[in-house]
Order: structure tokens, then sequence, then C-alpha cells
């Protein structure tokens, strides 16, 4: 990849180019280490965290390397955050509510249930408060984060049978990401269980799960999803927009020189829009080859959207009356949300509703 080109996508590393380059040859080689929590298979996903390799490499003139390795290769997918806590890595990629055992704040980092849209999210966490509140929760475990890009809304998953009601869920066992999300589910009489997914195609096949959910058309075709489980629901109410994240070891980060700090702070960016971009191009076509591969989509009824909802409100009181700092950050995603929901009921959603009425 051309160092000139990268520092030119970067926005901030252009500003870098002409004053900060030469101190970066002058100093001592920096070599990190990522983690990711996913394999590399998923072009998309794990795309990202080789995209801030080539990117920190390019814009450092090779003084700052990062190795990038896919789930299982250093540690199981799960493992990330205790090696960042223990410092036997520099960087992880992954999803933060994979970690909602620890301590259920952790999904906010990435979705809950009717949650931030894509642009939403974005806002809040970089001029909103939510970056700075979960990195003041975060450094606990020894991590800071920048976002690896958003998947965007979500597909509401894989299903070896229709789900016409709500009692169509009960005893359903079913993959779900992480978080309140699953609470909320079990709720509904969904038996959630959290998987790498790379393990999920088997347990669909053999019928240790009766359904799944990952992420989209692009991703969850690769998976092969499709071949063992023909119905495809939407939207995925507990993903409005899912922001995928390097998780970034303070001490580690704090010992870089500033040069290597923004070096690295703009290579977070360009590999984040590359991913939300990627998204947005490879979902539509996968969704006519799954739709002509005899893939049946179905939208969830309201009613199961209400009781989606009501559970997830209920999961939500659950954890303010037991975590302040809980309550504190869902208050505050809450009110910008409204505000965010005040502003678009006179800009994208008016547009995108006539838009999807008219032939063009």
């Amino acid at each position: 990849m051309d160092r000139r080109s990268i520092i030119k996508q970067a926005g901030l590393a252009g500003v870098l180019a002409a004053g900060v380059a030469p101190a970066v040859h002058a100093q001592a080689a920096v070599r990190w280490r990522l983690a990711s929590s996913f394999p590399k298979s998923l072009d998309t996903i794990f795309g990202s965290a080789e995209k801030l390799s080539q990117a920190v490499k390019a814009m450092s003139g090779g003084k700052f390397e990062i190795s990038v390795h896919p789930a299982g290769e250093l540690m199981p997918a799960f493992g990330v955050v205790d090696a960042l806590q223990g410092d036997t890595i520099d960087m992880a990629q992954t999803a933060a509510y994979y970690f909602t055992g620890k301590d259920p704040v952790f999904a906010f980092s990435c979705a809950v249930p009717f949650g931030l849209t894509t642009l939403q999210m974005a806002a809040w966490k970089d001029h909103g408060n939510g970056r700075k509140y979960l990195d003041a929760f975060f450094e606990k475990y020894n991590f800071k984060t920048a976002s690896a890009g958003n998947t965007t809304t979500q597909m509401g998953g894989w299903y070896r049978k229709e789900i016409k009601t709500v009692a169509d869920l009960k005893g359903l066992k079913m993959r779900l990401g992480g978080g309140v999300f699953g609470e909320a589910m079990a709720k509904l009489g969904v038996v959630a269980q959290n998987m790498p997914a790379g393990d999920v195609y088997q347990a669909l096949e053999k019928g240790t799960l009766d359904a799944v959910e990952f992420v989209g058309p692009y991703d969850d075709e690769k998976l092969g999803f499709n071949k063992v489980a023909p119905y495809y629901y939407y939207p995925g109410w507990w993903e409005g927009s899912a922001d995928l994240e390097f998780f970034i070891n303070i001490k580690k980060y704090n010992a870089l020189s500033p040069e290597h700090k923004a070096i690295l702070d703009a290579a977070t960016r360009v590999a984040a829009a590359d991913m939300t971009a990627k998204y947005q191009v490879f979902n539509p076509r996968a969704i006519k080859n799954l739709v002509a591969n005899k893939t049946q989509l179905k939208a969830f009824p309201k009613a199961i959207m209400d009781a989606g909802f009501k559970a997830s409100m209920e999961v939500f009181a659950e954890h303010e009356a037991k975590s302040p700092e809980f309550k504190k950050i869902h208050q505050d995603m809450r009110a910008f949300q409204r505000d965010q929901i005040l502003w678009n009921r006179f800009s994208e959603f008016p547009f995108n509703q006539y838009m999807n009425s008219v032939k063009i």
C-alpha cells in the first residue's frame, strides 16, 4: 500500500505528513501484536484489522508495525480482554458485547436492543459522552477504544422454522452475539447461546442450534447459514448498528511517542471507514444471491417487535437498579437518541421513505 495515498485518506495523517514523518524515522521501531476475535474468512471484519496494520506501517515508513492474528492463533476468540489486562498483547479487535459476562456495561460500546444507528453511534461516541464514559469504565480492564468499523443495521437471523408469533420463540436454541439482548430474548423463551462465528455452522447443521444471528447477508452467506436454515428474518432490532472496536492497551498506548499515537489514531479511522463502506457495497449483492438461492426473507411481525421492546426495557431497568454506572451510560445514550430521532423525522426518515416508494 502506497504511504502517500494512505496519508491522503487518513485526514489527520495528512497534517502529519509534512511535520511528523521525519521525526518518526528518527525513532526506534515499534512492533505490536493485535489479536482478533474473528477468523480470516470474514474479510469485512478481519479486513479492518489488516487495513489498520497496513495504514500504520505506511504512515510510519515501516517504523511502527502491528502484526494481526485471527481468532485462535494467539488465544481463543473471547480471550482478548484477559490478555489485555495481563499485558500479553498490545491491541485486540473484537465486539465489546461478547464480554457482558464481566459487566453488562460492555454492551453499550457495541450494540444494545433498540439502540443507536450507525451515524448516531459515531456521533454519540465522538461528540457526545459515549466514548468518554465508556473509556473511563474500560480503564479497569487496561484498555481504551477506537472504532474498527460498523456493520450498520443487522439482520434478524436464520431460523430452521418460521417465526409467526412470540410463542414460536419459546425453547428456541439460538446463537446470539452477546449482551443484554440475550437476556431480553430469554424473557421471550429463547435459550441464548454465545459462541464464536467459526463454530456456528456445524451447530446449526446438527440441530444443536435452531437459529443463529450473526451480521448480515454478506458475512452470513460466506458462513453458509442459508444452506441449513431457510428463513431469514429482519430487522435485527437488537443491533440497529454494531460498532466493532479496537481495544488498545493503555500502558502500551501511553508509551508511544506523540507521532506514533497520532498515526495509530488516524489509522483506526481509515480502517473503520473502510469496513463500514464495504458492508454498504457487499450486502445488497449478497441479499440478491441469497434470494436467488431460495432463501425466504421474512419481516418480524409487529407483535414480536413489540414483545422484544418490552422485554428489553425490562432488562435495562433491572440493570439500572443494580448498577449506577450502567444507569448513567444508558440514560445518556437514550437522551442522545431522543434528539437523534427528533432530527431524523425531518431528515433521513422522510427522504428514505420517499425514495423507497419511487422507481429509479
